[in-house]
C-alpha cells in the first residue's frame, strides 16, 4: 500500500484528563474519527500534497490511518509548548521525500516550524548528495538546498500553545495523513 496523497493538519486540546486533552486536539485536527497508526518519516515518491480541506474529505469514520505525528503535553500552567511537522520535497517526483516530528517545550510557533523543515530537508539532502555545512544557519542552508535543483519544497506545519493556566493538561498536535 502506497500512499497517493497526504495534508497537513494540528490542533490543542485542553482538559483536566491528559487522554481527553490528546482527543480535543484531534478534533481540532479534525482526525479525531480515524484509528491513527504512526508511521516514519518518508513521503513516497508521486504522493501529493493536497489542501487539508480536501484531505479531511477523504477520510471516513473508523478508517486506518497513517500519519506521522508530533505531539507534547503538559499540566504545568503557562508552560508554551509547539508540535511540528516539516516537509522536504525533491525535484523529481520519482524520488522520495522527508518529513519530520519535533516537540519541544519553551519553542515558539516560528522557532519549532524552522527546526521541524530543517530536519526533514537536512534528512533529504543527505540522501541526495548535497553538500553543506550543518554548523551554518537554516536559512543559508535552505538557500542552498533550493539552489542545487534537488530539493523544490520545504514547508512546516506548527501548533504551540500555553499550558492552560489552571492546570489542566494541553496538548498540542501536528500531523501528516496519508490516504491511499
Amino acid at each position: 500500500m502506497i500512499p497517493k496523497y497526504f495534508f497537513l493538519t494540528k490542533g490543542v486540546g485542553k482538559h483536566k484528563e491528559k487522554l481527553q486533552s490528546f482527543e480535543l486536539a484531534l478534533r481540532d485536527a479534525g482526525i479525531e474519527h480515524c484509528n491513527l497508526v504512526n508511521v516514519s518519516s518518508i513521503v513516497p515518491p508521486d504522493c501529493k500534497l493536497i489542501p487539508r480541506n480536501r484531505g479531511l474529505k477523504m477520510l471516513h469514520p473508523g478508517e486506518i490511518t497513517f500519519v506521522v505525528l508530533a505531539r507534547i503535553a503538559t499540566n504545568e500552567p503557562n508552560r508554551l509548548l509547539a508540535s511540528s511537522i516539516g516537509v522536504a520535497m525533491p525535484s523529481k517526483k520519482s524520488q522520495y521525500g522527508y518529513l519530520s516530528e519535533h516537540h519541544s517545550f519553551g519553542q515558539t510557533d516560528e522557532v519549532a516550524g524552522d527546526y521541524s523543515e530543517d530536519l526533514a530537508a537536512t534528512m533529504l539532502a543527505t540522501t541526495m548528495g548535497v553538500k553543506f555545512d550543518p554548523e551554518t544557519a537554516w536559512d543559508e542552508r535552505k538557500q542552498i538546498f533550493k539552489t542545487s535543483g534537488l530539493i523544490i519544497k520545504t514547508q512546516h506545519i506548527t501548533q504551540s500553545a500555553k499550558g492552560d493556566k489552571n492546570g489542566l493538561w494541553t496538548t498540542t498536535i501536528a500531523a501528516a495523513v496519508f490516504i491511499p
